[in-house]
């Protein structure tokens, strides 16, 4: 037995050397690879067709921000391909996920137009999920006026194996991660929100898409935004990919004609004719989706260092939580990922002991795309039912994720909660990246649009209240202490005793989870 727990502890010192030297190598690698730094373009003349369509805006509603909410997987395409063909000085370009299909080509093909008409195009890509993409990326970064940086990035990308090995020994740095979603758009116009660049965040994938929101937001809070895009832009944990990966002088060329054939594609005709239809960016903000201004209305982000491993100092929790709780009459949080662990079960059943009414909107376990995150989840609904807490979860099938006929997906697929907002009081509302749950609250960087507009708000409550409708969620109850779903828009009506719609296997995964001491990674 002492033999076998002296080669136990060889194994573990070995590990944890190992791990010290990764990390040290990893940390002289960073600092020589890091890039030039660089500042968002000063929007401070009228000289592009974003300049000329939203300064006349902006002089009519002197020191107020406009915003329009995008709901519609859709739209939200069009907004960002719309900008970024308009644009003429700048794209600043912050996302966690960048997917190489459909529309996430696309809309690299709009950056690659943008940046051949001589406009500055940086693109900052959290890197966990952007091995696959290195081919279309690095290309992209052939481009004298484009440039990719890859954040808290891997080494290893050759190889799973290789990847793999770096994972178990920088488990600790790699765990954290950029969650945040920036377009914006020469310095004038920006859009932040929930959204990853990807098929099933437009309504193309036709398996599941998802149900998710933006904000498009000209005036003040675009400053913000770009000020927060360039503390990430030129943070450590920020690696030009030219110094990842390479490519050939020709990856360029093909990406411009792949892109270029992507468009002529079968899949790509509702997007290409919407886009063709689509009014300039002005008639956009202006026409049929008119902008709430207001003067309270600010771009919140956690710093960069907090994925440094940095002690807790302006983070986004501390903007966004007192809000919530001076709510007086209502708070209605929406979030796909839900785990409000203890404490803030407490600070729910506080406010509903007040008179305040609550409610939450997440993912049933049929429709979330993580179903370790629904067993740490689980655990929390009968304390909050109790307390008057009410809850809804989302079914998987029976909503339109597309936003308008013709798109894949967009009346067979199957629909997953994506959104994350609040509102309160009908008055105050926030739309970002952020989830209730301990990896948004400590480990990744989240951001987000904290707005105080009672015509946007409600408008935000609109959505809300759609998507916890009979038809589109179920709604949860007590049965003697015991869980229970309303299926209300079943023929006839059904009240299921266990998660609904959700197979056994995935059950077991999420009850194993609501188990294991696991809860601060979700």
């Amino acid at each position: 037995m002492t033999r076998k727990l002296r080669w136990v502890a060889a194994a573990v010192l070995l590990l944890v050397v190992a791990s010290l030297l990764s990390v040290y190598s990893y940390g002289r690698f960073a600092e020589n690879a890091r890039g030039a730094p660089s500042q968002a373009l000063v929007a401070d003349r009228v000289e592009t067709a974003i300049d000329h369509a939203i300064v006349p805006l902006e002089q009519a509603h002197p020191g107020q921000a406009g915003l329009s909410l995008f709901a519609d997987n859709l739209d939200a395409f069009a907004i960002r391909a719309v900008t970024a063909r308009a644009a003429g000085r700048s794209l600043d370009v912050q996302y966690y996920i960048w997917k190489a299909d459909l529309t996430g080509n696309l809309i690299v093909n709009e950056l690659l137009r943008a940046a051949d008409r001589g406009v500055r195009v940086r693109l900052l890509l959290d890197d966990l999920n952007a091995h696959a993409k290195d081919s279309v990326l690095s290309a992209l970064d052939r481009h004298p006026n484009a440039e990719v940086r890859m954040f808290n990035p891997s080494r290893g990308r050759k190889s799973s194996f290789t990847r793999g090995v770096e994972l178990l020994l920088r488990g600790l740095s790699l765990n954290r991660r950029m969650h945040n979603k920036a377009w914006i758009v020469d310095g004038r116009v920006a859009v932040v929100g929930g959204r990853n660049i990807g098929d099933e965040y437009f309504g193309a994938a036709e398996a599941a898409n998802f149900l998710d929101a933006d904000l498009a937001v000209v005036g003040p809070p675009v400053a913000e935004t770009s000020r927060i895009f360039d503390a990430f832009w030129n943070s450590a944990s920020a690696i030009p990919l030219g110094a990842l990966v390479s490519s050939d002088e020709l990856s360029l060329d093909r990406l411009r004609r792949a892109g270029a054939l992507q468009y002529r594609s079968r899949d790509a005709v509702p997007y290409a004719e919407r886009l063709a239809k689509s009014p300039d960016v002005k008639a956009l903000l202006k026409g049929s989706r008119a902008l709430h201004w207001t003067y309270d209305a600010h771009v919140y982000s956690d710093p960069p260092e907090k994925a440094e491993g940095a002690p807790r100092n302006n983070w986004l929790i501390d903007a966004l939580l007192p809000p919530a709780l001076a709510a007086r009459h209502e708070l209605f949080v929406i979030s796909p990922y839900f785990v409000p662990g203890d404490q803030g079960v407490d600070l729910f059943l506080r406010m509903r002991a007040k008179g305040v009414d609550v409610g939450v909107l997440t993912n049933s376990l049929a429709a979330t795309d993580v179903a370790l995150v629904h067993g740490g989840y689980a655990p929390y609904r009968v304390p909050l039912l109790r307390g008057g807490v009410e809850l809804f979860e989302l079914k998987t099938r029976g909503l339109r994720t597309g936003g308008g006929s013709g798109l894949l997906g967009s009346s067979s697929s199957e629909a997953s909660l994506h959104t994350k907002a609040f509102m309160v009081d009908g008055e105050q509302g926030f739309v970002g990246s952020f989830n209730l749950d301990p990896r948004s609250i400590n480990l990744n960087t989240e951001m987000g649009i904290l707005f105080n507009d009672r015509q946007l708000t409600s408008e935000l409550r609109r959505l809300y209240e759609w998507k916890i409708g009979r038809e589109s969620s179920y709604r949860l109850w007590l049965q003697d202490d015991e869980l229970r779903w309303d299926d209300a828009s079943a023929k006839p009506p059904r009240v299921w005793t266990h998660d609904p719609d959700a197979s056994w296997a995935r059950r077991a995964t999420a009850k194993v989870v609501s188990w294991l001491p696991l809860e601060s990674q979700l």
